[in-house]
């Protein structure tokens, strides 16, 4: 299930997946981009009303998008969910392509704007922290992809790490790091880049709380 909808109840879409996994149609489901109170309510649901319940969760998570360190990844640990992270490149701004003093176009960066658009201080300083995580990167002996793709692996609560390779090279530059393992040290100096929790860009979160937009909730 993609992205909540807060305008459905959680019961009633519980209900819906149960059907489908009784009937044979589906062994499991699982929730993606979900904030970390919806996880726990729907585990709450399905307890409550017989349900079967999500078994994964596919979030965002990457160097650059660390927010649900904060409190979707120890949920999922609890529960006993899978994490399956989407990703974990940053959309490709941790694949080599973004730097200073290159300018790159794509169709992606044209459909949303706000993630790339480099006119905007948000994803400026996302430009930053890249320039200085390539350099660690190169420090330690290793490529910002591998650093990049083993640095989500690493977490304890993550299951695997959802790649998208469009070609052979591609596919090749990422594989490798499984095998890789970083140490305290290097960790320490990541944090110190992106501290643990921070999302350097909020859109990159993949979902804002609709009650953030309703001026009701806003008092004006």
């Amino acid at each position: 299930m993609h992205r909540p909808d807060l305008d459905t109840d959680l019961d009633e879409t519980l209900g819906a997946l149960t059907d489908l996994v009784r009937a044979g149609k589906i062994r499991y489901f699982g929730s993606s981009t979900f904030p970390a109170h919806l996880i726990v309510e729907a585990q709450w649901v399905a307890e409550r009303r017989g349900r079967e319940r999500f078994v994964c969760e596919q979030p965002p998570y990457s160097l650059l998008v660390r927010g649900i360190e904060a409190d979707v990844l120890p949920v999922c640990e609890r529960y006993g969910m899978g994490v399956i992270p989407w990703s974990p490149l940053a959309g490709g701004w941790l694949s080599g392509r973004y730097r200073k003093g290159t300018e790159t176009r794509s169709r992606r960066a044209d459909r949303i704007p706000a993630r790339y658009d480099l006119s905007l201080p948000e994803n400026q300083r996302k430009l930053d922290a890249v320039e200085q995580l390539a350099e660690l990167a190169e420090q330690a002996g290793l490529t910002l992809i591998h650093l990049a793709l083993a640095f989500v692996l690493r977490h304890p609560a993550v299951t695997a790490a959802i790649v998208g390779p469009r070609t052979l090279e591609q596919l090749e530059g990422q594989v490798g790091a499984v095998d890789v393992q970083l140490s305290d040290e290097l960790l320490d100096a990541i944090d110190r880049i992106v501290p643990p929790g921070t999302t350097i860009n909020p859109v990159d979160a993949g979902w804002r709380a609709p009650h953030l937009d309703d001026p009701r909730s806003r008092r004006r």
